[in-house]
């Protein structure tokens, strides 16, 4: 029987990095810090936002992505074969905006590609669990990359490195297993693989970049569901989720669309046991695609907004939109969550730290309002599994 982490206030991993550390880490890129002296700073602000999370109430607790330039950094940094990619790597593409925000066209980075074979230098994100563990007794949650997400470095000179697409996929989803693996041999118990690729695939513009890597739409389904259970594997005492949203940076997002396209495959194809979706907003669609979710998965709602403090969530409006999703979800099988990470990258977007903070603590009231007092410990999931 395997055992589930039961957080009804989940977060999705990055929160807004404070402005010193931004600084330092200028500093660091330029030489002006020494290591030690960049590390302790980096240390600072992991601790700052575990007290901030526990302040706010969260049962599941991440080191807010503090030691990340962007939540998929770290793959880069770790191995030899991906260059070494500016933060630039992560930013470009057609953002959309609200008003006062405004659209934004970063360009693809000429640079960006795979340089060689991939060859693990160090892991990912074992200090980052490491130092988490040994700094709160709640539930420490890691992310990763979800494995097809690297399909971004792909280009018609990676081909030297890589005959193909899928050769160069399934390397990088064997050393995210290999993450995993030992993640999980030091005492992890939740680890969420982001995977912003999926929706993506919902606007023909964005989707029409992804084709052009060579697989059609049935294919980045079924072959990046495939990488990224390979990733998961078989670990009955961890469990998994699975985070999708539609691009999260300086406030703005890449896409729009109802789930209903990729939900059937998604929901029911991902061997993860929690589903982290966006719904902050209209541009999500309703909730009708959730009927698609197998009864054994847990669907986290990500109701609160992380793009901008002008809009406050209320406790009585989460616990509507929450009613709503029981339609097709049972209360049992439903959480709630920030839409995405305050900060995905350096970049941040535009939201206070005070309103971070606010946004947490009504997430945290809602889940206490509707399921009563958080701090469950974990409970065993259906027979089914």
């Amino acid at each position: 029987m395997k055992i589930l982490v039961n957080a009804r206030a989940d977060t999705v991993g990055s929160l807004l990095r404070p402005p010193w550390l931004k600084t330092a880490r200028e500093r660091y890129a330029a030489c002006g810090l020494s290591a030690a002296e960049f590390k302790r700073l980096e240390d600072a602000a992991f601790d700052e936002v575990v007290k901030l999370q526990e302040d706010a109430g969260l049962e599941v607790i991440t080191d807010g992505e503090m030691r990340r330039v962007s939540f998929q950094s770290q793959l880069a940094e770790a191995v030899e074969g991906l260059g070494n990619p500016s933060i630039d790597a992560y930013l470009w593409g057609d953002w959309s905006g609200t008003e006062g925000v405004g659209d934004k066209r970063i360009a693809r980075p000429k640079s960006l590609g795979v340089t060689g074979k991939l060859r693990r230098r160090r892991h990912l994100s074992v200090e980052e669990f490491v130092y988490l563990r040994a700094r709160t007794t709640r539930t420490p949650k890691v992310t990763l990359p979800s494995p097809s997400l690297f399909a971004n470095f792909w280009s018609e000179g990676s081909t030297e490195a890589y005959a193909t697409l899928d050769d160069f996929l399934w390397d990088v989803a064997e050393i995210l297993r290999e993450e995993v693996d030992e993640l999980v041999r030091l005492g992890a118990t939740y680890v969420q693989l982001d995977a912003p690729q999926y929706p993506l695939l919902l606007e023909e513009k964005t989707r029409r970049f992804y084709e052009e890597r060579g697989w059609d739409l049935d294919l980045w389904l079924s072959k990046g569901i495939e990488l990224d259970n390979h990733v998961i594997g078989a670990h009955p005492d961890v469990t998994f989720g699975f985070h999708l949203c539609r691009g999260n940076q300086g406030s703005r997002w890449l896409s729009s669309g109802s789930y209903e396209a990729i939900a059937r495959q998604i929901f029911g194809g991902t061997n993860a046991d929690r589903l982290l979706l966006e719904y902050d907003d209209e541009r999500s669609g309703t909730f009708e695609p959730l009927r698609h979710v197998p009864k054994e998965k847990t669907v986290v709602l990500g109701l609160v907004t992380t793009k901008t403090g002008r809009k406050r969530e209320t406790v009585e409006g989460l616990e509507a939109c929450v009613r709503e999703a029981t339609k097709y979800v049972p209360i049992e099988r439903l959480a709630v969550s920030p839409q995405c990470g305050f900060s995905t990258s350096v970049v941040g977007n535009e939201i206070s730290p005070e309103d971070e903070l606010h946004k947490l603590r009504t997430l945290v009231e809602t889940a206490e309002r509707i399921w009563g007092k958080c701090y469950r410990p974990a409970t065993p999931a259906p027979e089914s599994i």
